[in-house]
């Protein structure tokens, strides 16, 4: 039986030097665990090249992070009521660190991916508890400044990974991209433990829900092997993608019904009998999903299909947080006194005009071209994070925001996933169709044809090696019209995600987040 959780009073906001140093380091933490998540993608060629497996083997590099994350985000509520948060959060970063230095350090592939399920799982608590040490080293009237200073790390981060991922790989080795939390993480920990170790939360005994966690590592590892896998294997096509999905669903089933009748469940779904909480959620994770598939989408088609090499492509999507971090500040500061349902709808039209605006690219548009949509981006990023973050903790007591903050965080992590593979899949399959069409009109009976042949003949083509140079030209312009396609589709989502923001009821003036302790 549980003990009864003693009665917890939130302690009183940090100041001067440190709230600053608290910040930074929060912060800090926050940037090296996102940074991770992406880090790897580039270097996936050198790591199969170097243990002799296969690309697609390769990308388990990027699953068994992404799985275990999945499964350890949701239990931050349960672990941070049996540990303490301050202790847990301090020990999830010592562990992070341990964990990259064996990636850094692995002998073989299988060892690799057996210290990436570790990072993985371990690093699971640390961005829903930045974000509740942070609220409660702001005064309640600063919650949104608090949010600001978490939201520039989550926005900028995702961007650096792939330019710092692949500047390492090329000018040092694929090792260094573990290595380089080392540093990072131990004064991290160092810092935090000296400054939040009086701050401590109060403990109780819980039992372990075993069954719960077993439904939980199931449903939800069954669900990320499906995304990640799907494409490669023509989704529902392949008998191992339907037995996954199956997994997943029962599984999820199960788990739900059983975490509500638990009487201590590992994860806290009566959170989404709060209004606010499951509308931000929502919102969140949707507009999440479709933004990621969307960044995912962009340096995909750049390198494939435009002859971006992987850091210009970076620098293409670098200028994002440029605006972001700029903004972000003023959104902290005002995010109290305004209505977050206008911020976040703001947000929603800024991000479905850039989109339009990428929806009319050309094969000819230069970097300028490009970059202008980029940077107005980081406008709508600027206004996205931090209203829907106070939406969905709004009106929650001090000891539940842990756990509303794991699950939140957890539902924007799975939206993205989502995103990413309808995304990709999606692509894929409309540049199909348009290649289907444009081919249509070339034959060996069409003059314009003929006259392209002629003149990659006078250059110097057989003409074996014009055809194949027709078809490349068509195949560009196949996916440049099927990424046309899902900007316009995705710019209409966010429009049609307006409506669900303003179901959310609006947060009272100057306690948009209950900004103190939790546990």
């Amino acid at each position: 039986m549980a003990e009864k959780a003693p009665q917890y009073t939130p302690p009183a906001p940090l100041h001067g030097g440190q709230l600053v140093l608290g910040t930074l380091v929060l912060s800090l933490a926050t940037f090296m665990n996102v940074l991770d998540s992406s880090i790897a993608n580039v270097s996936i060629p050198a790591i199969s090249g170097d243990f002799g497996v296969s690309p697609s083997q390769g990308t388990w590099v990027i699953t068994s992070f992404a799985v275990s994350n999945a499964i350890a985000v949701p239990l931050t509520g349960w672990l941070t009521q049996r540990f303490g948060m301050v202790r847990l959060f301090t020990l999830s970063i010592a562990l992070f660190v341990l964990a990259s230095l064996l990636c850094g350090l692995a002998p073989n592939f299988e060892m690799l991916i057996l210290f990436r399920v570790i990072q993985g799982l371990v690093a699971g608590p640390m961005i829903p508890l930045s974000q509740a040490l942070l609220l409660q080293s702001y005064p309640r009237e600063k919650s949104g400044t608090a949010l600001a200073m978490w939201s520039m790390t989550t926005l900028v981060a995702p961007v650096m990974g792939p330019l710092l991922g692949g500047w390492i790989t090329d000018n040092m080795s694929w090792p260094w991209i573990f290595y380089i939390n080392v540093p990072v993480g131990l004064v991290a920990a160092a810092i935090t433990w000296n400054i939040y170790k009086p701050r401590e939360t109060p403990t109780q005994k819980l039992p372990i829900d075993t069954v719960g966690l077993a439904a939980l590592v199931i449903w939800i590892g069954a669900l990320q092997i499906m995304l990640d896998k799907g494409k490669e294997l023509d989704w529902f096509a392949s008998p191992l993608i339907i037995a996954l999905g199956l997994v997943a669903l029962v599984g999820f089933m199960f788990f739900l019904i059983w975490e509500l009748t638990e009487a201590h469940p590992i994860v806290d779904l009566q959170l989404f009998t709060l209004r606010n909480f499951w509308v931000g959620t929502l919102a969140l994770s949707l507009g999440y999903g479709v933004f990621f598939g969307n960044v995912v989408l962009l340096p995909l088609w750049l390198q494939q299909h435009m002859g971006y090499t992987a850091t210009w492509a970076g620098i293409i999507l670098a200028p994002v947080g440029l605006m972001a971090i700029l903004i972000t500040p003023f959104v902290g500061k005002t995010i109290g006194k305004a209505d977050p349902r206008r911020y976040a709808t703001f947000a929603f039209i800024v991000m479905a005009l850039v989109l339009w605006m990428r929806s009319q690219f050309n094969t000819s548009a230069d970097v300028t071209t490009l970059m202008i949509p980029t940077i107005i981006q980081g406008i709508s990023m600027a206004f996205f994070f931090i209203p829907l973050v106070s939406l969905t903790l709004s009106g929650l007591s001090p000891d539940r925001i842990p756990a509303a903050s794991g699950l939140s965080n957890f539902a924007r992590i799975t939206a993205g996933a989502f995103g990413t593979s309808i995304t990709t899949t999606l692509w894929d399959s409309r540049a199909t169709m348009h290649h289907a069409e444009l081919t249509e009109h070339i034959s060996t009976f069409s003059t314009a044809t003929q006259e392209a042949l002629t003149q990659l003949s006078a250059l110097g083509m057989s003409r074996e090696q014009a055809l194949i140079y027709l078809n490349r030209v068509v195949d560009q312009q196949a996916f440049m019209l099927s990424a046309n396609d899902i900007f316009a589709g995705s710019a209409a989502l966010f429009l049609l995600l307006i409506p669900v923001v303003w179901l959310a009821r609006p947060a009272p003036a100057g306690a948009t987040v209950d900004a103190g302790g939790a546990h």
